[in-house]
């Protein structure tokens, strides 16, 4: 591998971040958002399907209420 002296490196790098197409602040507020839906949405999910298992396996044993 070909070695690089610390200035050159830094120049790549900048030349590389320069071609990213970063995201505007809106996109990124909006995407943040649908995250945070998304996970809430998820946590119910999966609070349901625990309580349903629970119950399932509490009739299979005969420890229902």
């Amino acid at each position: 591998m070909a070695k690089t002296n610390p200035f050159t490196f830094i120049q790549q790098v900048r030349s590389e971040t320069s071609k990213v197409t970063w995201p505007t602040r809106r996109e990124t507020a909006v995407t943040t958002v649908m995250v945070f839906i998304m996970v809430f949405l998820a946590a119910i999910f999966f609070l349901l399907a625990d309580w349903l298992m629970g119950q399932g396996v509490g009739l299979l044993l005969g420890l229902g209420n």
